[in-house]
């Protein structure tokens, strides 16, 4: 494995807790980077789908790969997200190198970037969140069918695919010019005076440069590690893009499917049961 240095490395949207986490390719990534520093930048934790029935050993891994580049010094900044709104109730709390954040501005070299996740741009969250938490439960759904895809695709000896990274490309075409979401974004950056800004929420990795009243922008969305596997990175004085691929040499590893075990699921179905009123007297 190429161990890269880089200043800054940016990540969001890992929905560990969740099928559609890929727990491996961020250990890999995490271990393939130097940074002075990581920016977690949002939905990292899904409390949307979080249950106490599953949480495998490999995202727990993940976590403590993020410890030990703490321990080596590495700052840490977990900017909060819709996924885990639940931590802008502490947010501004630093714990050793780990830093609780809304948002993040970093003066690099004459610059202002601006971090943040990106759903307060986003109407429908805030109209409709019974809608998004319905899809949420249905991307959760598709990602356990897709789990079992896989591994009939492993069996046959055929490549893994992500059927709903296929459905979201259908829906969805590359544009050069900025979308509406872009725009809102580009153009709150530049009134603030931030010639960077870097966002996730939306799951599709972009960068681009816009002229916007005169103002150049630079826009990147880090994507996500469920289906592109992104990260915005900052060395030699720039961001860019990163496109993370496994090396040919590394056997991908094939992930496990982590259902709950046999009493934790029984239990699970009794407290419904008796909740729901349903079981007899």
């Amino acid at each position: 494995m190429i161990i890269r240095e880089v200043e800054i490395a940016v990540i969001s949207d890992l929905h560990l807790a969740t099928h559609a986490c890929k727990p491996k390719k961020i250990i890999r990534y995490l271990k393939s980077i130097q940074p002075k520093m990581l920016v977690l930048n949002g939905d990292i934790i899904d409390s949307w789908r979080f249950s106490r029935n599953y949480f495998p050993k490999n995202h727990l891994k993940v976590i403590r790969q993020m410890i030990k580049m703490m321990e080596k010094g590495v700052e840490v900044y977990y900017i909060t997200g819709n996924h885990d709104e639940f931590l802008r109730k502490i947010s501004h709390v630093k714990i050793g190198n780990l830093n609780i954040v809304n948002q993040l501005v970093l003066d690099l070299e004459g610059k202002k970037t601006w971090i943040f996740h990106g759903d307060v741009f986003d109407p429908s969250i805030h109209r409709t969140k019974w809608l998004a938490k319905f899809g949420a439960a249905v991307y959760g759904f598709l990602a356990m069918f897709n789990k079992l895809i896989n591994r009939f695709l492993h069996w046959i000896g055929k490549p893994e695919i992500i059927i709903y990274k296929s459905l979201k490309k259908r829906l969805s075409s590359e544009k050069l010019n900025l979308s509406k979401f872009e725009t809102t974004v580009a153009n709150s950056a530049i009134s603030q005076g931030y010639q960077n800004v870097i966002c996730g929420h939306t799951h599709i990795p972009k960068e681009k440069r816009a002229l916007i009243n005169g103002e150049l922008i630079h826009y990147i969305n880090c994507g996500d590690w469920v289906e592109h596997f992104t990260a915005a990175e900052y060395y030699n004085g720039d961001w860019n893009l990163f496109y993370y691929k496994e090396d040919v040499e590394e056997i991908p590893l094939q992930d496990e499917l982590d259902f709950p075990v046999k009493h934790q699921l029984y239990q699970s179905i009794l407290r419904e049961l008796a909740y729901s009123n349903v079981l007899p007297q």
